[in-house]
Protein backbone atom coordinates (compact mmCIF):
# COMPACT_ATOMS: atom_id res chain seq x y z
CA UNK A 1 0.00 0.00 0.00
CA UNK A 2 1.35 3.56 -0.80
CA UNK A 3 2.47 5.65 2.04
CA UNK A 4 3.36 8.69 3.02
CA UNK A 5 6.55 9.79 4.11
CA UNK A 6 8.51 13.06 5.20
CA UNK A 7 11.38 14.68 7.25
CA UNK A 8 11.32 13.77 10.68
CA UNK A 9 8.65 11.21 10.56
CA UNK A 10 10.40 8.62 12.39
CA UNK A 11 10.79 10.90 15.20
CA UNK A 12 7.12 11.72 15.78
CA UNK A 13 5.46 8.44 14.60
CA UNK A 14 5.32 6.61 18.44
CA UNK A 15 6.35 10.26 20.04
CA UNK A 16 2.77 10.67 21.35
CA UNK A 17 3.83 7.58 23.98
CA UNK A 18 6.49 9.99 25.15
CA UNK A 19 4.16 12.20 26.17
CA UNK A 20 4.15 12.56 29.79
CA UNK A 21 0.72 12.73 31.46
CA UNK A 22 0.06 16.10 33.19
CA UNK A 23 -2.32 16.50 35.95
CA UNK A 24 -5.62 18.46 35.08
CA UNK A 25 -6.35 21.70 37.56
CA UNK A 26 -9.89 23.49 36.58
CA UNK A 27 -9.29 27.31 37.92
CA UNK A 28 -13.02 27.97 40.01
CA UNK A 29 -12.49 31.63 39.43
CA UNK A 30 -11.99 31.07 35.51
CA UNK A 31 -14.63 28.84 35.72
CA UNK A 32 -18.28 29.32 34.25
CA UNK A 33 -21.85 28.75 35.12
CA UNK A 34 -23.08 24.91 36.12
CA UNK A 35 -19.68 23.32 37.07
CA UNK A 36 -21.38 20.25 36.72
CA UNK A 37 -22.71 21.04 33.04
CA UNK A 38 -19.79 18.41 31.84
CA UNK A 39 -18.06 21.23 29.63
CA UNK A 40 -14.28 21.83 29.77
CA UNK A 41 -12.08 24.26 28.12
CA UNK A 42 -8.22 23.82 29.01
CA UNK A 43 -5.54 26.14 28.06
CA UNK A 44 -2.30 24.32 26.78
CA UNK A 45 -0.57 22.83 24.48
CA UNK A 46 -3.02 20.61 22.79
CA UNK A 47 -0.58 17.26 22.96
CA UNK A 48 -0.13 17.00 26.55
CA UNK A 49 -3.37 18.72 27.06
CA UNK A 50 -4.75 15.39 25.10
CA UNK A 51 -2.42 13.13 26.82
CA UNK A 52 -3.45 14.86 29.93
CA UNK A 53 -7.27 13.87 29.44
CA UNK A 54 -6.67 10.42 28.37
CA UNK A 55 -7.53 8.50 31.23
CA UNK A 56 -10.33 10.62 31.87
CA UNK A 57 -12.40 10.43 28.49
CA UNK A 58 -10.31 7.43 26.33
CA UNK A 59 -13.16 5.96 24.27
CA UNK A 60 -15.74 7.76 25.54
CA UNK A 61 -16.02 10.79 22.47
CA UNK A 62 -18.89 10.79 19.74
CA UNK A 63 -17.68 13.63 17.54
CA UNK A 64 -14.25 15.30 17.11
CA UNK A 65 -14.13 18.36 15.21
CA UNK A 66 -10.97 20.20 14.83
CA UNK A 67 -10.15 23.05 12.56
CA UNK A 68 -6.02 23.23 12.63
CA UNK A 69 -3.67 25.55 11.07
CA UNK A 70 -3.72 25.49 7.34
CA UNK A 71 -0.52 25.84 6.64
CA UNK A 72 -0.67 28.79 4.15
CA UNK A 73 1.85 30.67 5.16
CA UNK A 74 0.24 33.34 6.22
CA UNK A 75 2.13 35.16 9.36
CA UNK A 76 0.63 38.51 9.47
CA UNK A 77 -2.19 37.52 12.40
CA UNK A 78 -1.90 37.01 15.99
CA UNK A 79 -3.01 33.14 15.75
CA UNK A 80 -0.81 31.19 13.66
CA UNK A 81 -2.31 29.83 10.44
CA UNK A 82 1.42 28.26 10.01
CA UNK A 83 3.46 26.10 12.31
CA UNK A 84 6.46 28.49 11.94
CA UNK A 85 4.64 30.04 15.54
CA UNK A 86 7.96 29.99 18.53
CA UNK A 87 5.92 27.32 20.40
CA UNK A 88 5.66 24.87 17.84
CA UNK A 89 9.53 25.60 16.37
CA UNK A 90 10.54 24.85 20.17
CA UNK A 91 7.84 21.72 20.19
CA UNK A 92 10.03 20.40 16.58
CA UNK A 93 13.29 21.35 18.19
CA UNK A 94 13.05 19.06 21.08
CA UNK A 95 11.34 16.40 19.36
CA UNK A 96 12.71 15.51 16.01
CA UNK A 97 16.28 17.55 16.54
CA UNK A 98 18.76 18.94 14.36
CA UNK A 99 17.02 17.51 10.96
CA UNK A 100 13.99 19.78 12.59
CA UNK A 101 16.36 22.99 10.90
CA UNK A 102 15.86 21.15 7.42
CA UNK A 103 11.90 20.86 7.22
CA UNK A 104 9.97 22.26 4.90
CA UNK A 105 6.48 23.97 6.61
CA UNK A 106 5.00 21.05 5.10
CA UNK A 107 7.26 18.93 6.79
CA UNK A 108 7.18 20.36 9.98
CA UNK A 109 2.80 20.37 9.73
CA UNK A 110 2.97 16.47 9.15
CA UNK A 111 4.74 16.39 12.03
CA UNK A 112 2.81 18.96 14.23
CA UNK A 113 -0.18 17.05 13.05
CA UNK A 114 0.59 12.85 13.38
CA UNK A 115 0.80 12.80 17.12
CA UNK A 116 -2.38 15.01 18.09
CA UNK A 117 -4.07 12.41 15.29
CA UNK A 118 -2.73 9.49 16.87
CA UNK A 119 -4.42 10.51 20.07
CA UNK A 120 -7.21 11.40 19.17
CA UNK A 121 -8.20 8.60 17.72
CA UNK A 122 -8.08 7.04 21.42
CA UNK A 123 -10.62 9.17 22.15
CA UNK A 124 -13.43 7.83 20.03
CA UNK A 125 -15.89 5.51 20.63
CA UNK A 126 -16.36 2.26 18.53
CA UNK A 127 -19.16 4.65 16.58
CA UNK A 128 -17.46 7.97 16.89
CA UNK A 129 -16.61 9.76 14.14
CA UNK A 130 -13.26 12.60 13.25
CA UNK A 131 -14.41 15.64 11.48
CA UNK A 132 -11.37 18.07 10.38
CA UNK A 133 -11.65 21.42 8.02
CA UNK A 134 -8.49 22.08 5.92
CA UNK A 135 -7.45 23.65 2.47
CA UNK A 136 -5.86 22.64 -0.62
CA UNK A 137 -2.73 23.37 1.61
CA UNK A 138 -2.68 20.03 3.11
CA UNK A 139 -5.32 18.51 1.89
CA UNK A 140 -3.86 15.51 0.29
CA UNK A 141 -1.55 15.30 2.97
CA UNK A 142 -3.81 15.17 5.71
CA UNK A 143 -5.73 12.35 3.98
CA UNK A 144 -2.10 10.22 3.33
CA UNK A 145 -1.71 10.55 7.28
CA UNK A 146 -5.45 9.72 8.48
CA UNK A 147 -5.37 6.52 6.30
CA UNK A 148 -1.81 5.68 7.88
CA UNK A 149 -3.33 6.07 11.51
CA UNK A 150 -7.35 5.22 10.90
CA UNK A 151 -6.95 3.45 8.08
CA UNK A 152 -8.12 4.06 4.58
CA UNK A 153 -11.18 1.48 5.25
CA UNK A 154 -12.62 4.11 7.87
CA UNK A 155 -12.54 7.02 5.58
CA UNK A 156 -16.08 8.27 5.16
CA UNK A 157 -16.31 11.56 2.75
CA UNK A 158 -14.97 14.88 1.74
CA UNK A 159 -17.69 17.20 2.64
CA UNK A 160 -16.92 20.73 0.09
CA UNK A 161 -18.02 23.93 2.34
CA UNK A 162 -18.69 26.95 0.83
CA UNK A 163 -17.33 29.54 2.40
CA UNK A 164 -17.95 32.49 0.67
CA UNK A 165 -20.72 34.07 -0.98
CA UNK A 166 -19.68 35.98 -3.50
CA UNK A 167 -16.65 35.56 -6.39
CA UNK A 168 -12.70 37.09 -4.91
CA UNK A 169 -12.74 39.64 -7.96
CA UNK A 170 -8.78 39.84 -7.00
CA UNK A 171 -8.12 36.32 -7.11
CA UNK A 172 -4.92 35.24 -9.03
CA UNK A 173 -5.81 32.29 -10.40
CA UNK A 174 -9.20 31.16 -9.49
CA UNK A 175 -11.34 32.52 -6.98
CA UNK A 176 -11.59 30.14 -4.14
CA UNK A 177 -14.80 29.87 -2.37
CA UNK A 178 -14.68 26.48 -0.66
CA UNK A 179 -13.05 24.59 2.14
CA UNK A 180 -12.99 20.73 2.86
CA UNK A 181 -14.22 18.72 5.67
CA UNK A 182 -12.83 15.00 5.72
CA UNK A 183 -14.65 12.70 7.89
CA UNK A 184 -12.93 9.46 9.28
CA UNK A 185 -14.94 6.97 11.75
CA UNK A 186 -13.30 4.81 14.42
CA UNK A 187 -15.20 2.06 12.52
CA UNK A 188 -16.97 2.90 9.45
CA UNK A 189 -18.96 -0.36 9.87
CA UNK A 190 -20.13 1.41 13.14
CA UNK A 191 -21.25 5.17 12.25
CA UNK A 192 -23.73 6.27 9.93
CA UNK A 193 -24.97 9.90 10.10
CA UNK A 194 -28.18 11.53 11.10
CA UNK A 195 -30.42 12.43 8.58
CA UNK A 196 -31.27 16.44 8.29
CA UNK A 197 -34.24 18.12 9.24
CA UNK A 198 -36.24 19.15 6.37
CA UNK A 199 -36.60 22.64 5.41
CA UNK A 200 -40.32 24.71 4.79
CA UNK A 201 -38.47 24.85 0.96
CA UNK A 202 -38.30 21.18 0.83
CA UNK A 203 -41.49 20.26 1.58
CA UNK A 204 -43.16 22.77 -0.74
CA UNK A 205 -42.24 20.69 -3.36
CA UNK A 206 -44.45 18.38 -2.29
CA UNK A 207 -48.26 18.97 -3.88
CA UNK A 208 -51.84 17.81 -3.86
CA UNK A 209 -52.87 17.75 -7.74
CA UNK A 210 -55.25 15.41 -7.68
CA UNK A 211 -56.98 16.61 -3.93
CA UNK A 212 -55.60 13.01 -1.81
CA UNK A 213 -57.34 13.19 1.59
CA UNK A 214 -53.76 11.82 2.48
CA UNK A 215 -52.30 15.30 1.70
CA UNK A 216 -49.36 16.46 -0.56
CA UNK A 217 -47.41 14.41 -2.22
CA UNK A 218 -44.30 13.88 -4.69
CA UNK A 219 -44.05 11.47 -7.47
CA UNK A 220 -40.78 9.43 -7.51
CA UNK A 221 -39.18 7.26 -10.66
CA UNK A 222 -40.39 3.85 -11.02
CA UNK A 223 -37.50 2.47 -12.65
CA UNK A 224 -34.12 1.79 -10.93
CA UNK A 225 -30.91 1.81 -13.35
CA UNK A 226 -30.46 -2.12 -13.45
CA UNK A 227 -30.87 -4.04 -16.28
CA UNK A 228 -32.79 -6.98 -16.87
CA UNK A 229 -30.08 -9.81 -16.67
CA UNK A 230 -29.62 -8.32 -12.48
CA UNK A 231 -33.01 -8.07 -11.92
CA UNK A 232 -34.87 -10.26 -14.15
CA UNK A 233 -38.14 -10.39 -11.78
CA UNK A 234 -38.48 -7.21 -12.32
CA UNK A 235 -38.73 -7.25 -15.91
CA UNK A 236 -42.89 -7.56 -16.74
CA UNK A 237 -45.52 -5.75 -18.21
CA UNK A 238 -47.68 -3.60 -16.26
CA UNK A 239 -51.33 -2.59 -17.56
CA UNK A 240 -52.06 1.03 -18.46
CA UNK A 241 -55.49 1.27 -16.50
CA UNK A 242 -57.24 3.65 -18.63
CA UNK A 243 -56.28 2.22 -22.02
CA UNK A 244 -55.79 -1.55 -21.21
CA UNK A 245 -51.98 -1.41 -22.60
CA UNK A 246 -48.79 -3.20 -21.45
CA UNK A 247 -46.50 -1.25 -20.24
CA UNK A 248 -42.36 -2.76 -20.08
CA UNK A 249 -39.98 -1.47 -19.23
CA UNK A 250 -36.16 -0.95 -20.59
CA UNK A 251 -33.91 -3.49 -20.91
CA UNK A 252 -31.47 -0.98 -19.14
CA UNK A 253 -33.66 0.23 -16.21
CA UNK A 254 -36.08 -2.35 -15.12
CA UNK A 255 -38.90 -1.78 -12.68
CA UNK A 256 -38.15 -0.47 -8.96
CA UNK A 257 -40.78 -2.91 -7.21
CA UNK A 258 -41.41 -6.49 -7.40
CA UNK A 259 -44.98 -7.47 -9.07
CA UNK A 260 -45.98 -8.25 -5.54
CA UNK A 261 -45.30 -4.92 -4.62
CA UNK A 262 -46.61 -3.38 -7.53
CA UNK A 263 -49.97 -4.69 -6.84
CA UNK A 264 -49.84 -3.38 -3.41
CA UNK A 265 -49.45 -0.10 -4.82
CA UNK A 266 -52.51 -0.33 -7.36
CA UNK A 267 -54.26 -1.39 -4.54
CA UNK A 268 -53.29 1.70 -2.02
CA UNK A 269 -53.85 4.47 -4.91
CA UNK A 270 -50.31 5.16 -5.03
CA UNK A 271 -49.30 5.07 -8.91
CA UNK A 272 -49.47 8.51 -10.85
CA UNK A 273 -50.31 8.03 -14.22
CA UNK A 274 -50.29 12.05 -15.39
CA UNK A 275 -52.58 14.47 -14.79
CA UNK A 276 -55.30 12.94 -17.80
CA UNK A 277 -54.37 9.22 -16.30
CA UNK A 278 -53.38 8.19 -19.43
CA UNK A 279 -49.17 8.47 -19.77
CA UNK A 280 -47.29 5.67 -20.59
CA UNK A 281 -44.68 5.77 -17.40
CA UNK A 282 -46.11 5.47 -14.46
CA UNK A 283 -45.13 7.33 -10.94
CA UNK A 284 -44.60 6.41 -7.46
CA UNK A 285 -46.33 8.69 -5.17
CA UNK A 286 -44.65 9.49 -2.26
CA UNK A 287 -46.59 11.26 0.64
CA UNK A 288 -45.16 13.87 2.68
CA UNK A 289 -46.06 12.69 5.85
CA UNK A 290 -44.15 9.11 5.29
CA UNK A 291 -41.03 10.85 4.17
CA UNK A 292 -38.12 11.02 6.67
CA UNK A 293 -35.28 13.34 7.49
CA UNK A 294 -33.15 14.38 4.39
CA UNK A 295 -30.00 12.48 3.68
CA UNK A 296 -27.15 14.39 3.87
CA UNK A 297 -25.10 15.45 1.16
CA UNK A 298 -20.73 16.14 0.54
CA UNK A 299 -21.90 19.40 -0.79
CA UNK A 300 -23.05 22.63 2.06
CA UNK A 301 -24.03 25.78 0.69
CA UNK A 302 -23.50 29.28 2.45
CA UNK A 303 -27.59 29.25 2.53
CA UNK A 304 -27.28 26.39 4.65
CA UNK A 305 -24.95 26.30 6.85
CA UNK A 306 -23.43 29.94 6.89
CA UNK A 307 -20.10 31.81 5.27
CA UNK A 308 -16.79 33.37 6.66
CA UNK A 309 -18.49 36.89 7.18
CA UNK A 310 -21.12 34.91 9.06
CA UNK A 311 -18.90 34.07 11.45
CA UNK A 312 -16.95 37.26 11.33
CA UNK A 313 -20.39 39.00 12.45
CA UNK A 314 -20.84 36.35 15.42
CA UNK A 315 -18.02 37.02 16.87
CA UNK A 316 -18.78 41.39 16.33
CA UNK A 317 -21.84 40.86 17.86
CA UNK A 318 -20.29 39.32 20.87
CA UNK A 319 -17.55 41.39 21.49
CA UNK A 320 -18.80 44.53 20.05
CA UNK A 321 -15.60 44.74 17.78
CA UNK A 322 -14.28 43.24 14.78
CA UNK A 323 -11.01 41.04 16.17
CA UNK A 324 -8.09 40.30 13.82
CA UNK A 325 -7.18 37.30 15.96
CA UNK A 326 -9.18 35.31 13.34
CA UNK A 327 -10.34 36.53 9.99
CA UNK A 328 -11.86 33.43 9.07
CA UNK A 329 -13.88 31.61 11.68
CA UNK A 330 -16.21 29.17 11.51
CA UNK A 331 -19.82 30.31 11.54
CA UNK A 332 -21.89 28.67 14.35
CA UNK A 333 -24.84 27.33 12.26
CA UNK A 334 -21.47 25.03 10.41
CA UNK A 335 -20.64 23.33 13.56
CA UNK A 336 -23.88 23.05 14.99
CA UNK A 337 -24.93 20.89 11.50
CA UNK A 338 -21.63 18.56 12.31
CA UNK A 339 -22.92 18.47 16.15
CA UNK A 340 -26.48 17.41 14.47
CA UNK A 341 -25.52 14.73 12.32
CA UNK A 342 -23.09 13.19 14.42
CA UNK A 343 -23.91 13.32 17.93
CA UNK A 344 -27.23 12.24 20.05
CA UNK A 345 -28.06 14.18 23.52
CA UNK A 346 -25.40 13.73 26.52
CA UNK A 347 -23.01 12.79 23.65
CA UNK A 348 -19.47 14.79 23.82
CA UNK A 349 -17.94 16.59 21.72
CA UNK A 350 -13.94 17.28 21.78
CA UNK A 351 -11.75 20.10 19.56
CA UNK A 352 -8.37 20.55 20.44
CA UNK A 353 -7.87 23.39 18.29
CA UNK A 354 -10.30 25.22 19.51
CA UNK A 355 -9.51 28.71 18.54
CA UNK A 356 -12.32 31.07 19.56
CA UNK A 357 -14.75 28.10 21.01
CA UNK A 358 -17.18 28.25 18.30
CA UNK A 359 -17.29 24.78 18.79
CA UNK A 360 -18.33 24.91 22.64
CA UNK A 361 -21.15 27.61 21.76
CA UNK A 362 -22.58 25.23 19.01
CA UNK A 363 -22.48 22.51 21.29
CA UNK A 364 -24.03 24.25 24.41
CA UNK A 365 -26.48 26.02 22.38
CA UNK A 366 -27.57 22.59 20.91
CA UNK A 367 -28.21 21.61 24.62
CA UNK A 368 -29.80 17.69 25.35
CA UNK A 369 -27.18 17.16 27.68
CA UNK A 370 -23.91 17.36 25.33
CA UNK A 371 -20.91 18.35 26.17
CA UNK A 372 -18.00 20.13 25.01
CA UNK A 373 -14.14 19.69 25.88
CA UNK A 374 -12.49 22.49 24.33
CA UNK A 375 -8.67 22.50 24.38
CA UNK A 376 -6.77 25.97 23.14
CA UNK A 377 -2.53 26.68 23.67
CA UNK A 378 -2.27 30.19 23.31
CA UNK A 379 -2.70 31.50 26.53
CA UNK A 380 -3.88 34.72 25.84
CA UNK A 381 -6.49 33.48 23.14
CA UNK A 382 -8.06 30.90 25.49
CA UNK A 383 -8.87 33.73 28.29
CA UNK A 384 -9.48 36.79 26.30
CA UNK A 385 -11.27 35.40 23.50
CA UNK A 386 -12.15 31.58 23.62
CA UNK A 387 -13.12 31.67 27.74
CA UNK A 388 -15.07 35.07 27.56
CA UNK A 389 -16.87 34.21 23.91
CA UNK A 390 -18.09 31.25 26.30
CA UNK A 391 -19.37 33.09 29.33
CA UNK A 392 -20.98 36.11 27.20
CA UNK A 393 -22.68 33.03 25.40
CA UNK A 394 -23.45 31.18 28.46
CA UNK A 395 -24.61 34.48 30.68
CA UNK A 396 -26.17 36.78 28.50
CA UNK A 397 -24.71 40.34 26.67
CA UNK A 398 -25.59 43.16 25.41
CA UNK A 399 -25.70 43.47 21.85
CA UNK A 400 -25.08 46.97 19.85
CA UNK A 401 -27.61 46.98 17.35
CA UNK A 402 -27.09 49.18 14.15
CA UNK A 403 -29.03 51.61 15.02
CA UNK A 404 -26.65 53.01 18.08
CA UNK A 405 -29.20 51.12 20.80
CA UNK A 406 -28.22 47.86 22.49
CA UNK A 407 -30.86 44.96 23.39
CA UNK A 408 -29.84 42.15 26.13
CA UNK A 409 -29.16 38.56 24.19
CA UNK A 410 -30.31 35.96 26.75
CA UNK A 411 -27.86 33.05 28.33
CA UNK A 412 -28.28 29.35 27.96
CA UNK A 413 -28.80 27.32 30.81
CA UNK A 414 -24.79 25.59 31.00
CA UNK A 415 -21.54 26.03 32.18
CA UNK A 416 -18.11 24.87 32.01
CA UNK A 417 -14.62 24.67 33.75
CA UNK A 418 -11.61 26.29 33.42
CA UNK A 419 -8.40 24.08 33.57
CA UNK A 420 -4.82 24.42 32.57
CA UNK A 421 -1.70 21.52 32.66
CA UNK A 422 -0.02 20.84 35.85
CA UNK A 423 2.89 18.92 36.79
CA UNK A 424 3.92 15.79 35.01
CA UNK A 425 2.48 12.79 36.93
CA UNK A 426 6.07 11.05 37.79
CA UNK A 427 9.36 13.26 37.89
CA UNK A 428 12.63 13.14 36.14
CA UNK A 429 13.75 9.87 38.35
CA UNK A 430 10.20 8.51 37.50
CA UNK A 431 8.97 8.66 41.08
CA UNK A 432 4.92 9.48 41.66
CA UNK A 433 5.16 13.46 41.76
CA UNK A 434 4.45 14.61 45.50
CA UNK A 435 1.43 16.90 43.69
CA UNK A 436 -0.48 13.97 42.86
CA UNK A 437 -3.58 13.21 44.54
CA UNK A 438 -4.85 9.52 45.15
CA UNK A 439 -7.41 10.69 42.37
CA UNK A 440 -5.24 11.35 39.72
CA UNK A 441 -3.09 8.35 40.28
CA UNK A 442 -6.07 5.77 40.47
CA UNK A 443 -7.00 7.23 36.75
CA UNK A 444 -3.74 7.27 35.51
CA UNK A 445 -3.26 3.45 36.86
CA UNK A 446 -6.67 2.37 35.62
CA UNK A 447 -6.38 3.81 32.32
CA UNK A 448 -3.29 2.24 31.91
CA UNK A 449 -4.35 -1.36 33.15
CA UNK A 450 -7.67 -1.69 31.11
CA UNK A 451 -7.52 1.28 28.44
CA UNK A 452 -10.60 2.68 29.43
CA UNK A 453 -11.17 5.41 32.00
CA UNK A 454 -11.89 4.89 35.62
CA UNK A 455 -15.43 4.31 36.08
CA UNK A 456 -15.69 6.73 39.18
CA UNK A 457 -13.27 8.96 41.01
CA UNK A 458 -11.47 7.30 43.56
CA UNK A 459 -11.49 9.20 46.71
CA UNK A 460 -9.07 7.06 48.80
CA UNK A 461 -11.46 5.50 51.33
CA UNK A 462 -11.10 2.13 49.70
CA UNK A 463 -7.87 0.64 48.00
CA UNK A 464 -10.54 -0.80 45.35
CA UNK A 465 -10.51 1.78 42.37
CA UNK A 466 -12.32 -0.61 39.75
CA UNK A 467 -13.41 -3.37 38.00
CA UNK A 468 -12.93 -4.22 34.27
CA UNK A 469 -13.46 -7.67 32.36
CA UNK A 470 -12.86 -9.93 35.08
CA UNK A 471 -10.34 -7.77 36.68
CA UNK A 472 -10.27 -5.94 39.88
CA UNK A 473 -8.01 -3.13 40.06
CA UNK A 474 -6.61 -2.33 43.59
CA UNK A 475 -3.97 1.05 44.48
CA UNK A 476 -2.10 1.66 47.33
CA UNK A 477 -1.07 5.34 47.38
CA UNK A 478 -0.45 8.07 50.43
CA UNK A 479 1.59 10.75 49.58
CA UNK A 480 2.66 10.84 52.97
CA UNK A 481 3.88 7.07 53.29
CA UNK A 482 5.84 7.30 49.86
CA UNK A 483 9.57 6.27 50.27
CA UNK A 484 8.59 4.77 54.04
CA UNK A 485 10.62 1.77 54.13
CA UNK A 486 8.32 0.45 56.93
CA UNK A 487 5.60 -2.91 56.23
CA UNK A 488 3.49 -0.81 57.99
CA UNK A 489 3.25 1.90 55.35
CA UNK A 490 -0.02 2.20 53.44
CA UNK A 491 1.98 1.91 50.48
CA UNK A 492 3.07 -1.47 50.98
CA UNK A 493 1.22 -5.06 50.03
CA UNK A 494 1.19 -6.73 53.43
CA UNK A 495 0.09 -10.07 54.79
CA UNK A 496 -3.06 -8.07 56.59
CA UNK A 497 -3.29 -5.63 53.89
CA UNK A 498 -3.93 -8.79 51.53
CA UNK A 499 -6.43 -10.42 53.91
CA UNK A 500 -8.03 -6.83 54.30
CA UNK A 501 -8.29 -6.01 50.31
CA UNK A 502 -12.22 -5.45 50.04
CA UNK A 503 -13.74 -8.17 47.49
CA UNK A 504 -14.94 -6.62 44.19
CA UNK A 505 -18.62 -8.49 44.68
CA UNK A 506 -19.51 -11.84 46.60
CA UNK A 507 -18.10 -14.54 44.88
CA UNK A 508 -15.94 -12.77 42.77
CA UNK A 509 -13.35 -15.26 40.65
CA UNK A 510 -11.33 -12.71 38.83
CA UNK A 511 -8.44 -11.27 38.73
CA UNK A 512 -6.99 -8.78 41.45
CA UNK A 513 -4.31 -6.44 40.62
CA UNK A 514 -2.33 -4.49 43.22
CA UNK A 515 -0.27 -1.49 42.88
CA UNK A 516 2.01 -0.34 45.38
CA UNK A 517 4.88 0.98 46.46
CA UNK A 518 6.38 -2.61 47.78
CA UNK A 519 5.39 -6.25 48.51
CA UNK A 520 6.33 -8.12 51.29
CA UNK A 521 4.05 -10.91 50.24
CA UNK A 522 5.85 -14.36 49.14
CA UNK A 523 5.08 -14.94 45.38
CA UNK A 524 3.73 -18.41 46.27
CA UNK A 525 0.79 -16.78 48.55
CA UNK A 526 0.15 -13.96 45.94
CA UNK A 527 -0.75 -16.97 42.89
CA UNK A 528 -2.83 -18.53 45.43
CA UNK A 529 -5.16 -15.83 46.21
CA UNK A 530 -5.07 -14.95 42.41
CA UNK A 531 -3.19 -11.72 43.02
CA UNK A 532 -0.74 -9.81 40.54
CA UNK A 533 1.19 -6.98 42.11
CA UNK A 534 2.79 -3.98 40.53
CA UNK A 535 5.30 -1.65 41.72
CA UNK A 536 4.82 1.87 41.38
CA UNK A 537 6.33 3.64 39.37
CA UNK A 538 8.54 1.14 37.36
CA UNK A 539 5.61 -1.44 36.29
CA UNK A 540 2.68 1.52 35.64
CA UNK A 541 2.26 0.79 31.67
CA UNK A 542 2.04 3.94 29.68
CA UNK A 543 -0.03 4.11 26.58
Amino acid sequence: MPVLDWIGKKAVVNHHREVPYRLIHCDKDKSVGDPDAGNLLVQGDNLEALKALLPYYAGKVKCIYIDPPYNTGNEGWVYNDNVNSPEIKAWLGSVVGKEAEDLSRHDKWLCMMYPRLRLLKEFLRDDGILAISCDDNEAHRLRSVIDDIFGSKNFVSTIIWQKRYSPAGDATWFSEEHDFILFIAKDRRNWSPKGLKRTAKQNSLYKNPDNDPRGPWQSDNYTANKNSDERPKSFYPLIQPNTGEEIWPSRTAVWRYSPEEHRRHVAEGLIWWGKTGRNTTPRFKRFLDKVGDVRPSTIWLHSDVGHNQDAKRELIDIFGREDNLFPTPKPISLIARIVQLCTEPGDIVLDSFAGSGTTGVAVAREGDGRRFILIEMESTICQSVTATRLQRVIEGYDREKTDGTKDRVKGISSGFRFCTLGDPLFDADGNVSPAVTYADLAAHVFFCETGSPIPRRADGSSPLIGVFQGRAIFLLHSAEAIGVASANAGNVLTVSMLASLPSPEPGFGGVRIVYGEGCTVPDERLARHGVTFKQIPYQIEGL
